[in-house]
């Protein structure tokens, strides 16, 4: 038996702590977020948001509908056309759900004619893209039919592609510090030598140099490695992805930055460069915390469950001993939540079995209020991670778990 098999994969916590759920009459692939779901998936917006706004990324919001004609424009009609959804005739017009975010932000860029001192532009918006996945490989949060990206696209002159990478790298291993998964190591996916790649040679082996020197600098004082992979990059532009393994080992991708030499190209995407002329830009998608569905799944199976108080969805599970303490509860409530934390409070059956529901929803904080602590205005909190019981006032408690809460940390005793 291998040291890894007790350990529970997403679906199977799933039903501790109903995160999500799915129905026939919504469709597979298609998981409903159920409250707990999404009170995680806020935090993960928030943190995608603040790390983009932190590196002065623009926030744009564009419909998840285009016309086929933008996805033919795009190359995605070409290429995957299999993978997206049929297209809806609307009068003269065939429209079709997005399977990627870029061709809108694309259009973003060039309804307006933009400077080389206007650049680089980094454009933001973490939005759903659709992927016709078959019934029978949708799976959970892992393999679905609607993706949730936390998606940048960067609009910049050559010269500041390095620079450029360098930052959305160092992000992206921002994000998963954060979230404490971590990266096994950064592989850089480049072209061969066959004749199935977008733009020269000279350009890719120019981009090729400034990713491996992005990284290099980046990882310099990590203890991650970069590994080099011929052949394994898109068809439009080398890429960094950032790889880690679950707890049984298997290996994914969390997080990318891609080089894009079609989308510029297709969508005549240019500046005026210091002499009047117009050059051509390069797209950069970066992405930092990563699709909302995998990384929930991930962090899911990462913690068992019992996500680091920021994340977890009860953040404080309040338990009057008695009757005569439910005012006492209430008032514990109020206080929790007007410093902005996630509180259930439980009264309902004998106490020892609602610890144990506290203990199956993998509560933060267990807090329990008994005659004791009510005559004294305390409250009795056990921390989740280490199990040990403190007596404290319940405006100590909530400041604490607030700052815990807002610096994204363990709570500090």
């Amino acid at each position: 038996m291998s040291q890894h098999d007790d350990l529970l994969d997403h679906r199977e916590l799933n039903h501790d702590l109903h995160v999500f759920a799915t129905d026939p009459l919504a469709g597979s692939g298609l998981p409903l977020w159920l409250p707990a779901g999404a009170a995680i998936r806020e935090e993960l917006e928030r943190l995608a948001k603040d790390i983009a706004h932190d590196d002065g990324c623009l926030d744009v919001r564009t419909p998840v509908l285009g016309k086929r004609a933008l996805f033919e424009r795009s190359g995605h009609w070409t290429k995957f056309s299999k993978d997206m959804f049929p297209p809806m005739r609307l009068g003269e017009d065939e429209v079709v759900l997005r399977p990627a975010n870029c061709p809108h932000h694309a259009l973003v860029y060039a309804c307006e004619q933009r400077s080389y001192r206007d650049l680089p532009i980094r454009l933001n918006e973490l939005a759903p893209m659709f992927r016709a996945e078959r019934s029978g490989v949708v799976s959970g949060l892992q393999r679905v039919r609607q993706i949730s990206l936390d998606d940048t696209h960067v609009f910049c002159r050559p010269d500041q592609v390095q620079t450029e990478v360098a930052a959305a790298l160092r992000s992206a291993l921002k994000a998963q510090r954060i979230l404490g998964l971590p990266v096994d190591y950064v592989r850089l996916s480049k072209r061969d030598e066959s004749d199935a790649w977008l733009g020269s040679a000279e350009q890719w082996d120019h981009h090729q140099d400034a990713l491996r020197a992005a990284v290099l600098e980046v990882l310099a004082d990590q203890r991650i490695d970069l590994v080099e992979a011929d052949g394994e990059a898109a068809f439009y532009g080398p890429k960094l992805d950032l790889q880690v393994r679950d707890g049984r080992g298997h290996e994914e991708t969390i997080a990318t930055v891609q080089l894009d030499f079609n989308q510029p190209e297709r969508f005549d995407l240019t500046y005026v460069d210091a002499d009047g002329s117009k050059q051509r830009c390069v797209m950069i998608h970066r992405g930092t915390v990563g699709a909302m569905e995998r990384v929930v799944a991930s962090l899911m199976e990462r913690y068992q469950g019992r996500l680091p108080l920021w994340l977890a969805p009860v953040q404080a599970f309040v338990l009057p001993v008695s009757e005569a303490q439910d005012e006492a509860a209430d008032d514990a409530a109020r206080v929790l939540r007007r410093h902005g934390l996630r509180v259930e409070v439980r009264r309902e059956g004998s106490l020892g079995r609602r610890i144990r529901e506290a203990r199956t929803v993998r509560a933060s904080v267990v807090v329990v209020i008994g005659e004791r602590e009510a005559a004294q205005a305390m409250v009795q909190a056990t921390d989740g991670q280490d199990g040990i019981k403190r007596t404290l006032a319940v405006n100590d408690l909530a400041e604490r778990m607030q700052q815990a809460h807002r610096d994204r940390v363990d709570l500090a005793w």
